[in-house]
């Protein structure tokens, strides 16, 4: 874990503003100053509130705020967190945060929309975030495009998790002569140290080998696609296929035929890759690919200085500081 920064004020102590960006494998807190000044920065645990309840949520955050050394409670504080997919979830995890005293004002949304504010500060931008999972939302003035993206009950296709089911599926078919040979089989074997396919599918079906721990493999299926593997290739455009079909419902829905897409998460950061070249050359006229410069953490601290009306110096300062 980061340890905080240590800051000195000379003379009355400055404003303060909270972000957090709560992800399925890490919690990220930044502390600032409302001039955008750094304080704390900090990682903990991933708090996803389907998994662990809005709680569980608040007490990781918690930690991480009473580790910061923050004045509390600051001026304006952004939870952008993971599994705050529907008003449901939001009401409950402000329900748990909202007694915390943490802040003077909050606003709690999907984590997502840090990827957004950190990705672009455009008026019109969309976000794909693929990691664990798969989410899209979007701006253009005052509209903005959000969904629920709870997986294949909401018509969603996408992420490590959901990939490793499909690579398990295949491998297994592969293995038994049901489908087309891959490499697949061999790394799902050597991956879980099993005798064969069968015996890893049977793991999870009755809870020995837990479901989530199939995203493990997404790096080596985008490595055997690069290498030629073509069942293995057939996924990775299925997956790219869906982050473009993301992306362009979120335009569509905004009216807009041209707009940043910023690309993030753990299945696409970094900018390089087959996965990411190819959603690249799947996107549409119109759709710029944009990098996010900054971690999310960063887009929920702008977010809550956004929210206190703070210069755009003091922006700039923010994001400087938190690269240096």
């Amino acid at each position: 874990m980061h340890q905080p920064l240590a800051v000195v004020y000379l003379g009355e102590a400055m404003a303060l503003i909270l972000g957090v960006d709560g992800g399925n494998s890490k919690t990220a807190v930044l502390v600032a100053t409302t001039d955008g000044e750094l304080v704390s920065s900090l990682r903990g645990p991933g708090t996803n509130t389907h998994a662990v309840g809005p709680d569980v949520v608040a007490d990781v955050i918690g930690a991480l705020v009473a580790e910061s050394g923050a004045a509390l409670p600051v001026e304006h504080a952004t939870f952008f967190l993971c599994g705050a997919d529907v008003p449901s979830d939001i009401e409950g995890l402000e329900r748990a945060i909202d007694g915390r005293g943490w802040a003077r004002a909050c606003t709690v949304d999907n984590d997502t929309f840090a990827l957004l504010r950190a990705g672009s500060d455009a008026e019109t931008a969309v976000a794909v975030v693929c990691g664990a999972g798969i989410n899209v939302v979007g701006r253009s003035g005052e509209r903005v495009a959000r969904y629920p993206s709870l997986g294949w009950e909401t018509g969603d296709w996408g992420g490590s998790v959901m990939l490793g089911r499909e690579v398990l599926r295949l491998a297994a078919r592969g293995e038994d002569g049901r489908g087309e040979p891959t490499a697949l089989s061999t790394i799902v074997r050597e991956h879980f140290g099993a005798a064969s396919v069968e015996d890893v599918g049977a793991d999870v079906y009755y809870g020995r080998l837990p479901q989530a721990r199939l995203a493990e493999l997404a790096p080596q299926v985008v490595a055997a696609a690069a290498d030629g593997d073509a069942v293995s290739a057939a996924l990775i455009d299925r997956l790219a296929r869906e982050i473009v079909l993301m992306a362009c419902r979120a335009m569509r829905d905004l009216d807009v035929q041209v707009a940043d897409v910023v690309l993030g998460g753990g299945m696409l950061a970094g900018g390089a890759g087959l996965l990411y070249e190819t959603v690249v050359a799947q996107l549409p006229d119109g759709a710029r690919p944009v990098l996010a410069p900054d971690p999310p953490v960063v887009g929920a601290a702008l977010a809550a200085l956004d929210s206190v009306g703070a210069l755009e110096d003091a922006k700039r300062r923010l994001r400087a500081e938190s690269r240096a």
